[in-house]
C-alpha cells in the first residue's frame, strides 16, 4: 500500500492507459479501431457522440442547422423569455433561397381605432371559424387563439412539461392537445382541452384494447375543458404506422393511464379497429360527436389521396362528417419513429396540405371545415403563409417544447433529454420550474400572436383568415421566377366569412364559454 501510495498521479493515468490499450489489442475484436489504434480509437468514438453538440454550438452557421436552426430556435427562446428578439443591421437569412417566402406588404397598412381589440389587447387572434357549427353539434367551439399546442402525450414528454404547457396555454387562451396518450391530471389545470385517441385507445380504452365509447363519454362528462375530440389517424412522423413509446419512459402512473404493461415498448397498430374504411369513419365520428355533443375532427398526414377523395363525396352526399381536419407535415414529430418514415413517408406541409385542400375546395366543402396546419409552422411569416393558403389555425409542438427549455439536442427517444422536456426521469424533470416555463409558453405564444397581428396589419387585413394566395410569394430561383401562391399550387382559398374582430370577442362560443 505504501509503494502503490507513492506512485504519482501522472503515472496512473500511463498505467490505465496500458491497461486499456491491453484490453484493446488482446481481448477485444468488436470494434476495429480500437483494435487497430488503441487509446486514440476511444477519442474518435468520445468525438463522434458529442459530435451533435460541437457542431451546434462551433461549427454550424446561424442557417444550417436542422430541423431548427440557430435563427429560429434564438427567435422562440427570446420570444419566450420577453427578450429582445429583434435583429440588426439586416436579415440574416439568405433572401434568395428555395422556398423563403415574401409577404406582400400594402401601400396603406390596415388601421385600427382606441376601441379597437387589437389596441386593447395586442395578442387577440382568435380563430374566424367555429369547430362543429356546420354539423350543429351541442357544443360548438370557437377557438380563442389561432396558435396552440399540438399533439405531444404524456408519457412522450415529462409531467412537469405537460403541466408547464398546460398552465402556459391556459394565460395565452389557447388549447392544449392531449395528444394520444389519455389524459392525464397534468392536463387539468384549466386550459381548454382537445382530447385526441389513436389506434391504441388510450385512455377510452376497453380491457381488449378495442375502443370504449362508454369511457370516453364518461370522461368527456367528468372534465367540462375537454372542448373537441380529434381522431388520430396517422403523423408526419411516421404516417402509417402506429405510435412508439419506449418501455423505458413507461411509469407506474403513464401505464395506469394508458391501460398498458408496465416495462414494455407500447407500439400503437397501425390501423384502427373501430372502422375499416372511410364510410366507416364517418359514422365513428358521427356517433362519437352524437354521443359527445362536441365537435369531432381527424388528424393525418397527407399522401395518396384517392380515399381522401372519398371522404369528399361521402361528406357532399351525406352532409356528414369531420367538423376540423388536422394536418400534419412530413417534417414534424416530437416523438421516435424509424428514419425511413421520418424522412421519406407523407409529404412535407406545404405539397400535403395544398393538394388536400384542393379536394375540398373542388367539391365546395372548404367552408364547413376548420383546417388546422401542423409542422414547423411556429414563426409569423410561415403562419401567414399557412392562413394565404387556407388554413384557420396553427398547432406547434417542438417550437412549444423549446419555449420551456428544449435545445434541440435530438435524444427525445432516448429517455435521456438533458432539459427534463421528454423524459420520465425524475432528475432530469427536476430542472423544469412549471412556474417559470408555464410564463415562457405563454410569453412565446403572445409574441406569436402579436407579430402575426402586425403582418396582418401591414398586409392590409385585420385578421389573418383574409389572406388571399395571392398576398404571399414563394422563392423559386430568382425574382423572374418567384410566384405567388395561387400560382404555385393552383388554386383559390375560399375567403373565408369575417366581419371583424369585434364579432369575434363576442361570439358566443369563443373559447368554450357556452
Amino acid at each position: 500500500m505504501e509503494f502503490l501510495l507513492h506512485i504519482p498521479w501522472w503515472l496512473w493515468i500511463l498505467i490505465v492507459l496500458v491497461l486499456i490499450a491491453i484490453r484493446d489489442v488482446f481481448l477485444q475484436r468488436k470494434h476495429t479501431i480500437t483494435h487497430n489504434y488503441p487509446i486514440i480509437g476511444h477519442l474518435r468514438y468520445l468525438l463522434e457522440k458529442i459530435g451533435p453538440e460541437l457542431r451546434q454550438y462551433l461549427v454550424a452557421n446561424n442557417r444550417e442547422e436542422l430541423p431548427f436552426n440557430r435563427i429560429e430556435r434564438s427567435w422562440i427562446y427570446a420570444s419566450a423569455k420577453k427578450e429582445n428578439n429583434y435583429e440588426g443591421f439586416g436579415t440574416e437569412r439568405d433572401i434568395y433561397a428555395h422556398h423563403h417566402i415574401f409577404v406582400n406588404n400594402a401601400m396603406i397598412p390596415f388601421s385600427i381605432d382606441a376601441n379597437h381589440p387589437n389596441s386593447i389587447d395586442k395578442t387577440f387572434l382568435p380563430c374566424a371559424k367555429i369547430m362543429g357549427e356546420f354539423n350543429k353539434r351541442k357544443k360548438p367551439y370557437r377557438p380563442a387563439s389561432v396558435i396552440n399546442v399540438s399533439a405531444m402525450s404524456f408519457g412522450s414528454l415529462s409531467a412537469k412539461a405537460i403541466e408547464s404547457l398546460n398552465k402556459g396555454v391556459k394565460m395565452a387562451g389557447a388549447y392544449h392537445n392531449t395528444g394520444e396518450g389519455g389524459l392525464s391530471p397534468y392536463h387539468t389545470y384549466g386550459a381548454d382541452i382537445m382530447f385526441q385517441f389513436g389506434t391504441g385507445y388510450f385512455g377510452v380504452r376497453s380491457k381488449d384494447g378495442s375502443f370504449s365509447m362508454k369511457k370516453l363519454k364518461e370522461l368527456v362528462d367528468d372534465h367540462s375543458f375537454i372542448r373537441a375530440i380529434e381522431l388520430k389517424l396517422s403523423q408526419g412522423a411516421k404516417p402509417g404506422k402506429g405510435g412508439v413509446l419506449p418501455g423505458a419512459k413507461i411509469s407506474k402512473q403513464i401505464a395506469k393511464i394508458r391501460g398498458v404493461e408496465l416495462g414494455k415498448d407500447v407500439i400503437s397498430p397501425p390501423n384502427h379497429s373501430a372502422f375499416t374504411n372511410v364510410e366507416g369513419m364517418v359514422n365513428f365520428i358521427e356517433a362519437i360527436a352524437e354521443e359527445t355533443g362536441l365537435p369531432v375532427g381527424i388528424k393525418a398526414a397527407i399522401g395518396n389521396l384517392e380515399q381522401w377523395e372519398t371522404l369528399a363525396e361521402i361528406m357532399l352526399e351525406t352532409g356528414k362528417g369531420p367538423d376540423f381536419i388536422t394536418i400534419d407535415g412530413g417534417e414534424g414529430g416530437t416523438g421516435a419513429a424509424p428514419p425511413s418514415f421520418a424522412d421519406h413517408v407523407s409529404l412535407p406541409w406545404v405539397y400535403g396540405f395544398s393538394d388536400l385542400y384542393k379536394v375540398f375546395l373542388n367539391k365546395a366543402l372548404t367552408e364547413r371545415i376548420v383546417f388546422i396546419g401542423s409542422g414547423k409552422l411556429g414563426f409569423p411569416a410561415k403562419a401567414a403563409m399557412a392562413f394565404a393558403m387556407g388554413a384557420d389555425c396553427i398547432n406547434v409542438a417542438r417550437e412549444a417544447m423549446m419555449s420551456i427549455g428544449c435545445i434541440q439536442a435530438q435524444i427525445c427517444h432516448t429517455n435521456r433529454c438533458p432539459t427534463g422536456v421528454a423524459t420520465q426521469s425524475k432528475w432530469l424533470q427536476n430542472g423544469i420550474d412549471p412556474k417559470l416555463k408555464s410564463f415562457r409558453l405563454a410569453q412565446y405564444f403572445k409574441t406569436f400572436k402579436k407579430e402575426l397581428v402586425e403582418i396582418t396589419h401591414a398586409a392590409g387585413y385585420e385578421h389573418p383568415c383574409q389572406f388571399k394566395m395571392s398576398d404571399i410569394e414563394m422563392n423559386v430561383d430568382d425574382h423572374n421566377l418567384a410566384k405567388a401562391l395561387n400560382k404555385t399550387y393552383a388554386y383559390e382559398k375560399t375567403p373565408v366569412p369575417f366581419f371583424g374582430m369585434q364579432n369575434l370577442k363576442d361570439c358566443v362560443y369563443l373559447g368554450g364559454k357556452n
